[in-house]
């Protein structure tokens, strides 16, 4: 499975709900950069990204946005061939 990285708070349900939802599509391991805890790569997320909210997601390298994008990746039925892709852009 692809790598994901989720940039994340500690109270943020939209984190929370991200985290469920990948786990439900046998996401293992998430790595998290929690910008809460180090304000300082909220900066870079924000450079990275253009957003200032969490979370934003990562699969592989495809910046996919936040909890709203994910869900509709799930809906739309997209979610579980970018998590089973090889090198997803």
């Amino acid at each position: 499975m692809v790598r994901v990285l989720m940039y994340c708070t500690a109270v943020c349900p939209y984190c929370v709900r991200a985290e469920n939802l990948l786990h439900a599509r046998g996401v293992a391991e998430i790595d998290k950069i929690r910008v809460d805890l180090q304000p300082e790569l909220r900066q870079a997320m924000m450079e990275k990204t253009g957003r200032r909210s969490v979370p934003q997601i990562y699969i592989g390298t495809r910046h996919v946005g936040g909890f709203d994008e994910l869900a509709k990746l799930e809906q739309s039925g997209e979610l579980p061939r970018l998590l089973s892709a090889p090198g997803v852009e």
